[in-house]
């Protein structure tokens, strides 16, 4: 089943603005509308770097048992895996979990990225 996470960009204002309307009960987030935001398309690109796609892929393709394992069929340094998982987290790209022995288990829940992004600001088509 191919799941797809909708991203957006936005500025921490226009975040806070939406954040508030929502809060408020102004704006009612639509089916469709990005429930992941990222500052700015260059965080976006660092995140999502073709090393870290490559990752993400063997993460989905290898479905390793736990970080070590990722760390053997990686080459990656686990102090440098770990960080990079808890960025991906952040934004909803992987799913960390604990098995019964403490272990933590990488996951990728998406297979499609879908991006929402304003190509000029709202004042300027106002």
């Amino acid at each position: 089943m191919t799941r797809t996470l909708t991203v957006g960009i936005a500025s921490y204002e226009d975040m806070k603005a939406r954040t508030m309307a929502i809060a408020r009960g102004e704006h009612r987030p639509r089916k469709g509308e990005p429930t992941v935001w990222f500052p700015s398309l260059e965080s976006l690109a660092k995140v999502l770097s073709a090393r870290n796609q490559a990752l993400l892929e063997l993460i989905a393709e290898r479905k390793p048992s736990s970080l070590g394992e990722l760390e053997t069929i990686s080459g990656r340094a686990k102090s440098n895996l770990s960080r990079t998982l808890r960025t991906m987290e952040r934004y909803g790209l992987v799913e960390l979990t604990r098995d019964n022995q403490r272990r933590l288990i990488p996951r990728v829940p998406y297979s499609r990225i879908k991006l929402d992004m304003p190509l000029v600001s709202q004042k300027a088509v106002a």
